[in-house]
């Protein structure tokens, strides 16, 4: 299970990352532009990917990694369940989101 101390660590270690809230949620920003949002209510975060990313990502487990249900989810924003997803894949995926915003 990935916890919020640990989706931290990983977001704060790219270049240029602020942490600040986004409505009820904790976001990490690069160039003031969101690539990642943590819910804690449900221990999922949200990432701006991609749409190929996106793909890609969702062949790992469409019950850990999806679109998010709605028309965001054509925009790449792509959600990770924590509890089930394995650090090697989530290191992945944001980085892929880090990449995605910060160019």
């Amino acid at each position: 299970m990935i916890s919020l101390p640990k989706l931290r660590k990983l977001a704060l270690s790219f270049p240029g990352t602020t942490e600040e809230p986004h409505f009820e949620k904790i976001s990490f920003r690069v160039n003031k532009k969101i690539f990642v949002t943590y819910d804690s209510k449900n221990n999922r975060a949200c990432f701006k990917l991609s749409l190929s990313d996106q793909d890609l990502f969702s062949l790992y487990d469409e019950t850990i990694v999806y679109a998010v249900p709605n028309k965001w989810g054509n925009y790449g924003w792509t959600f990770v369940e924590l509890r089930t997803v394995r650090k090697n894949v989530l290191k992945s995926i944001i980085k892929a989101a880090y990449k995605q915003v910060a160019i």
